[in-house]
């Protein structure tokens, strides 16, 4: 309930100041998340602004610190689970931070869009932005825009932009190294688009543990993340028999996979074991429950902001913060009949076998 009187003008802050009895730099100081301010004053200032029903005057600041508490968030026009993920990840930790997201999508890639998209932010004047599109093309196309405000990206960057990305190669190494400590020396992999840096990563993860562990890599199946492609790959895979395990790029086409070989009479993991990649909600309700990688895309999020953040405040920064993916086994990995070695009597580094529901 507020302390003031109906009818006068609406709380400033030299009432907050007068009514907590501190100065109005502290009351300021306290608004704007300032370490050195005593707990007796904080809770002064903060009981003063409840009670005042005070509110800051968000254009006025804006007008002083010629910032617009505004972040521009770049995004490809895909529902796929991880890009999502990320953009809420960002949105959540931009909101934390006392910033508002301006959204814009890309339908294709072209180094038009990127100019447009660019301009369209700095006619916005925002602060900064993060690009959450694991395309090449983006940053080639960035390469030749004289950039108005920082940029952060969050995929693999370049040496000019600051970067927040997954692990994508450890995550590959764990799904692979998990399936060859279960006895399997045939590993397949149903990888991403060819142009998706995130695609290219779990390839070259995928080659690296298998080259580690001696193993041949002469069964590699380009998807495109959707569940029909896993479909599609799950019957050409019943066909031919050619490997015992699937290392999967993402658990869409996990989920398409495990339809095809199931409806051709395989088991799973007795006839082919499989990894899918992400840990999306529905995972663990896969049938049988889906072995995976988990990616924590909100802490990516919060990475991509905190380098962004960090650029709007203090200058470029184009160091590259690397957030690891973990390895969690449910139901659809177990050994290799032909090559049956007992699994790790405790978990790998990077192993979740927790009691989550989602493990």
């Amino acid at each position: 309930m507020s302390s003031r009187e109906p009818g006068l003008h609406p709380p400033v802050m030299k009432d907050v100041a007068r009514l907590a009895n501190v100065s109005h730099q502290t009351v300021s100081r306290v608004l704007n998340g300032h370490p050195h301010v005593s707990s007796d004053a904080r809770q002064r200032v903060e009981y003063a602004i409840a009670q005042l029903g005070y509110r800051r005057n968000t254009a006025a600041r804006n007008l002083v610190t010629r910032k617009s508490q505004t972040v521009g968030v770049l995004a490809a026009a895909l529902g796929q689970f991880g890009p999502s993920q990320t953009l809420l990840g960002i949105e959540t930790a931009a909101r934390d931070a006392g910033y508002f997201v301006s959204f814009a999508t890309l339908r294709e890639v072209t180094s038009q869009s990127v100019e447009d998209a660019i301009a369209h932010f700095s006619q916005q004047s925002v602060d900064g932005i993060v690009i959450v599109i694991p395309d090449p093309g983006v940053l080639q196309a960035l390469d030749r825009i004289k950039l108005p405000f920082p940029v952060v990206t969050g995929s693999a960057g370049n040496r000019h932009l600051g970067s927040a990305v997954v692990n994508q190669r450890l995550g590959a190494r764990l799904a692979v190294e998990h399936l060859v400590g279960l006895g399997h020396r045939k590993i397949g992999h149903l990888s991403g688009p060819a142009g998706w840096y995130d695609a290219i990563e779990r390839v070259e993860g995928w080659r690296e543990a298998m080259s580690g562990a001696g193993l041949v890599t002469d069964y590699l199946v380009e998807g495109d993340w959707s569940a029909q492609r896993g479909y599609e790959a799950g019957l050409k895979f019943a066909a031919q028999r050619n490997v015992t395990a699937m290392f999967i790029s993402n658990d869409q086409m996990a989920l398409g996979f495990l339809k095809a070989v199931q409806e051709a009479g395989l088991r799973v993991p007795g006839d082919v074991s499989i990894v899918g990649y992400d840990d999306q909600p529905d995972a663990a309700y896969f049938y049988p429950a889906l072995t995976t990688i988990r990616q924590d895309f909100e802490e990516l999020g919060r990475r991509c902001m905190e380098l962004l953040l960090g650029q709007v405040s203090v200058g470029p920064d184009s160091r590259h913060l690397v957030v690891n993916p973990e390895l969690v086994v449910r139901a659809t990995t177990g050994p290799d009949r032909e090559h049956a070695e007992p699994p790790p009597s405790s978990p790998a580094v990077g192993e979740n076998t927790t009691g989550d529901p989602r493990s």
